[in-house]
């Protein structure tokens, strides 16, 4: 029988203890601020950005919320921007992606300073993750690895195998493996053998993009296996990119989605804020 890694349980863990260390700095006269920043009305953005906020407010952290329309300009943006680097009243900002197309989103990332990257998507933060530095590390993969950890599942030594190799996940998500001392295949669109190379993992982590893309072909007996998906399948039932059904009957320990990986990304978000405050 699998066991699944419940990202919704562990996540609202790590609020709690997020919660109370906020308290405590709030005693020692200390706050800390969330600028959100997002441009236009796209829908899933704006549930991404209430789910955030909604988080804020549990965990104790103010958030500031700039909500611009979607003809704001490349320039007006970055002058937004730039005038919340230089805001010590801001922590930690957040612009939510995806931005419209008339906006060079690389642009807008390497403008946030990356001492208040919360998202930790600049190149600065990704060089610091990679060279083993502290700093602001992506929170999906962040989640991610606290989610093994919290669930027992070991790590080092491990043969680990990515499927996807996005800066957001995939590549990241490397990083925190080989930094936690596991073997790390990272798999993509021109991989050849994939089955091969995904059967060989204790670890196998799924950042596709595919709707229930890998099935228990791909799976090795008592593999773990982690599903950054999220789809909605013929019934409009939200599901992951691997086959949850087909894969439970092989794995050891497995992610559902919903709430799985979704709620940890969160999680580590509010974490980041803390940190901005740690440092």
């Amino acid at each position: 029988m699998a066991r699944i890694m419940d990202g919704k349980l562990i996540s609202s863990q790590i609020k709690d203890e997020l919660k109370a260390e906020v308290a405590r700095i709030k005693e020692e006269g200390g706050h800390i601020c969330l600028a959100v920043v997002q441009v236009g009305d796209d829908p899933a953005s704006t549930v991404y950005v209430r789910n955030k906020k909604k988080a804020c407010a549990y965990v104790g952290i103010k958030s500031s919320t700039f909500k611009l329309p979607e003809e704001t300009t490349e320039d007006d943006l970055v002058k937004l921007v730039m005038k919340l680097n230089n805001d010590i009243s801001v922590h930690g900002i957040l612009v939510q992606l995806p931005l419209p197309s008339h906006i060079d989103e690389d642009k807008i990332i390497r403008t946030i300073s990356p001492d208040k990257d919360v998202d930790g998507f600049h190149p600065v933060s990704v060089g610091r993750l990679w060279i083993g530095e502290k700093g602001f590390v992506s929170c999906t993969p962040a989640g991610i690895i606290e989610l093994l950890k919290r669930s027992d599942i070991k790590i080092a030594g491990k043969e680990c195998v990515i499927i996807g190799r996005s800066n957001i996940v995939g590549k990241p998500m490397a990083a925190l493996l080989l930094r936690e001392n596991g073997t790390v295949t990272v798999a993509h669109s021109h991989t050849k053998g994939l089955k091969d190379i995904a059967k060989r993992a204790d670890i196998l982590i799924v950042a596709v993009g595919k709707k229930q893309f890998i099935n228990s072909e791909y799976i090795k007996d008592g593999a773990v296996v982690v599903d950054v998906g999220m789809h909605r399948d013929e019934n409009n039932k939200l599901c992951g990119d691997v086959d949850y059904e087909d894969a439970a009957c092989r794995v050891s320990a497995i992610t559902p989605v919903p709430g799985g990986v979704g709620p940890m990304t969160i999680a580590m978000l509010m974490n980041n804020c803390v940190e901005t405050v740690r440092k």
